[in-house]
């Protein structure tokens, strides 16, 4: 099954890019991952397509350190909702806690296990794939991320008391000390941070509790990630039908796979991409068609129909009525169902 990231994990990656010499725009169509996504934080890519960006980034580049440089320029605000709630906890402890509890509603393969002793706090980073484990960029990025997101709630003279690596030494050593500001050890059993009991009760000035309050009923109605393909694929649909930019050629991009495997996995459930992107524009076109305003022509666009013609012959069929008799308030008895997308449900 294919994991999803949120494409604000691409943030910073132009900039990082061009800062050792590549063309991110190239780097990003050897790997098939949609340019659009840059200019969209919250569109869902294939966790499988930002790793294969990262590995070929720092092998192209030769910057061993590609996956902490991403780090480096990144924060709370790349991960969106998960990033706002952190940053309202009262404390270190319950920001670590909340992050590692929401994680998954930013990236579907991220897991961090918060494991205490009367001294020390270890968090533990796991990352699923398919190979017995995750490429090293990957690792640098996500650990790193971490790092900083605590560093930013300490202020920056925080430091952890160690950091562990499961991979061989790199040749620079002294960059990856320098980022971490402790000492770092490789060939370790896991992938880890380690920090001072004591600073989980360290308090966050900038907290608000009604705002987390808030913040987490909002992040625990949407928390339910899409598992099975059907929901994937439902989950990109709406998101790239609202865009205006939605075939199943692009649905493919982001889910890292070929359009045949997308019809073929479909199929097995009973399901068809048809079927899914129909009933998405019918949900979407009776809020676009409210505004009297705004053009068909334009509306037929985005929904992806050849011309306005197409979108009206279809528009009758589906809802037994003209766009124009919609708009006067005509509603035929038989309306059609709406399926309900994955996060909705």
């Amino acid at each position: 099954m294919t994991d999803l990231i949120r494409s604000a994990g691409l943030t910073y990656y132009p900039e990082v890019a061009r800062s050792v010499g590549l063309d991110p725009r190239q780097m990003m169509r050897k790997v098939r991952l949609p340019l659009a996504c840059l200019d969209r934080p919250d569109v869902p890519i294939a966790v499988s397509g930002l790793r294969r960006l990262l590995e070929l980034s720092a092998e192209a580049s030769g910057a061993e350190d590609f996956g902490l440089r991403l780090a480096e320029h990144g924060g709370l605000t790349n991960f969106g909702a998960v990033g706002l709630i952190v940053r309202e906890q009262a404390t270190i402890g319950e920001a670590i806690e909340a992050f590692s509890r929401f994680i998954h509603v930013h990236h579907d393969g991220m897991r961090l296990d918060v494991a205490r002793s009367k001294q020390t706090v270890t968090i533990t980073l796991h990352l699923r794939g398919r190979q017995p484990s995750a490429p090293r960029q990957s690792i640098d990025m996500a650990l790193g991320s971490v790092h900083r997101i605590i560093q930013s709630l300490f202020g920056h003279d925080w430091r952890p008391q160690e950091v562990h690596l499961h991979y061989p030494p790199p040749r620079d050593r002294k960059r990856y000390r320098e980022f971490f500001g402790c000492p770092v050890t490789f060939n370790a059993d896991d992938d880890a941070i380690l920090l001072s009991a004591h600073d989980m009760d360290r308090r966050i000035p900038s907290a608000h509790p009604l705002i987390a309050s808030y913040l987490r009923k909002r992040i625990e109605a949407i928390e339910t990630r899409p598992a099975s393909w059907e929901e994937k694929v439902d989950e990109v649909v709406r998101t790239l039908l609202a865009t205006g930019d939605c075939t199943v050629e692009r649905v493919a991009e982001h889910l890292a796979c070929t359009r045949r495997t997308i019809h073929r996995r479909l199929a097995e459930a009973g399901t068809s991409f048809s079927a899914i992107l129909d009933a998405h524009r019918a949900e979407l076109v009776t809020q676009l068609i409210t505004d009297p305003g705004r053009p068909l022509a334009d509306i037929a666009t985005q929904l992806g129909f050849s011309a306005q013609s197409a979108m009206a012959r279809w528009f009758r069929g589906r809802f037994g009525c003209t766009i124009t008799a919609w708009r006067k308030g005509v509603r035929p008895p038989a309306k059609p169902a709406v399926v309900r997308s994955a996060t909705a449900a």
